[in-house]
């Protein structure tokens, strides 16, 4: 659960967003936890209760075949695009610490290219067989690798600064970089109850409407073995989060005195310090740190988007019949194929277009593709109107569309405001009265 959370992402970015946010992305982790107990309260006991294998077809009983595959399919263009986001990272890292050396000049497209194919590959490799059981393993390893990296990275910087383990603390406060609360603009982005609100919704949307989160609750034996699952993991997470927001308030203390110039994208900063100006040790153990990171979201995510492509698309379900048996496992190797292929052709378009923190980028698109799953489930969980089925895709179309606008047009219509990662909540209220216009009383 930690390392399909945290992936490459967190590795990357948070250290490398602290310079210019501080602290303040543990509102949004504060928020986390919230969302968590409502998952462990609502979402998990509907689930089981329901013996779900794709947490979607909930949306078929309650709404219709319409809903059920929207919702689908809003999901796996969330994944499809989060998990493309992640692996983008590995290979641009790659790209720094080996391709740019190997080329004087700029790296070519093809390049870059071939470095993706090969981590699809490795990926698609050890999916296949083992399933979900694989995943678990790998992730379990995988997630050690890279705590373990950004620890021993933290105990080298303090190192060269004379600091013991102990005095830690006292050095990354000496960063100036530790604020962690907003209250007093309301109109900024990063204001707490923004914050706070954003990071409980996105949660909700981005694990316990998430098949490739929740698939990994519902492979516990039972109810309760998932909801400890789900509640230590969410007491992990908040040091975990600590832990790299520090690593990044020491990473900008070593390259102030170092007099290394920041990267433009902030992204690189781990990656430059660790692979130019730390130890060799502390490279390798950089560069297997992020690569286990990257995978132990990438793997579970490309499973959970076969399964939902097989189950909520083309309609598997469970059979005794070998002869069809035999079709889906054909089936289900071929998903598992093209969903590689479309990951692949993702991240080389993300290439071309990218100009932000990737954590930035990830929750942009969080708002507008998982704000109609947040609407569709609030709507199921607390209204007993029924919507009209067929026109339910039109509705969650619609409000990504109308979000945008609003987003773009903020600062002239609400007198200043900017919207921030709340963007989500926006979409999914749209989504939500949307529904209430298409809909009768049950």
């Amino acid at each position: 659960m930690v390392g399909a959370s945290l992936s490459g992402v967190t590795f990357i970015s948070v250290p490398g967003m602290v310079g210019s946010a501080d602290f303040t992305y543990l509102q949004m982790v504060m928020g986390f936890m919230a969302g968590y107990v409502f998952i462990m309260a609502v979402l998990l006991p509907l689930y089981y209760r329901l013996g779900l294998t794709s947490i979607y077809t909930y949306l078929q009983g309650r709404f219709g075949n319409y809903s059920y595959k929207t919702g689908a399919s809003f999901f796996m263009l969330s994944r499809i695009i989060g998990a493309s986001f992640r692996l983008f990272l590995v290979a641009i890292v790659v790209e720094l610490a080996i391709l740019e050396p190997m080329f004087s000049q700029s790296v070519p497209s093809w390049a870059f290219a071939v470095i993706v194919a090969v981590v699809l590959a490795v990926i698609y490799l050890y999916t296949r067989k083992g399933g979900m059981a694989t995943v678990i393993w790998t992730d379990t390893v995988q997630t050690a690798a890279m705590l373990t990296a950004v620890i021993l990275t933290v105990l080298a910087i303090a190192n060269t600064q004379g600091a013991h383990w102990t005095e830690i603390p006292e050095l990354v406060k000496s960063s100036g970089m530790t604020k962690i609360f907003v209250f007093d603009d309301w109109k900024a982005g990063n204001h707490f109850v923004k914050h706070f609100l954003a990071g409980a919704f996105v949660c909700i949307a981005m694990t316990g409407l998430d098949q490739d989160m929740m698939q990994k609750n519902l492979s516990c034996r039972n109810i309760k073995e998932a909801q400890l699952n789900m509640a230590s993991f969410s007491i992990v997470l908040v040091f975990v989060n600590l832990l790299f927001l520090s690593l990044g308030a020491l990473l900008y203390i070593f390259a102030a005195e170092k007099g290394i110039a920041i990267p433009e994208k902030s992204d690189l900063l781990y990656a430059t310090i660790a692979l130019e100006h730390l130890s060799p040790f502390i490279g390798i153990t950089f560069i297997l740190g992020l690569i286990a990171a990257a995978y132990s979201s990438a793997d579970s995510a490309l499973t959970a988007l076969t399964t939902s492509v097989c189950v909520d698309i083309l309609n598997f379900r469970e059979t005794n019949d070998q002869n069809v048996m035999q079709q889906q496992q054909k089936t289900r190797f071929a998903v598992h194929i093209g969903v590689s292929v479309m990951l692949f052709f993702t991240i080389i378009l993300f290439w071309f277009i990218n100009d932000d923190t990737v954590i930035s980028q990830i929750f942009k698109v969080a708002g507008y593709t998982y704000g109609p799953l947040l609407g569709l489930y609030v709507f199921g969980f607390f209204t007993k109107m029924k919507p009209n089925d067929a026109l339910v895709p039109f509705v969650c179309v619609a409000a990504p569309i109308a979000t945008y606008v609003l987003n773009y047009f903020s600062e002239t219509l609400f007198w200043g405001y900017k919207f921030g990662f709340e963007l989500l909540l926006l979409n999914g209220l749209l989504t939500f009265l949307g529904l209430l216009l298409i809909s009768q009383k049950k």
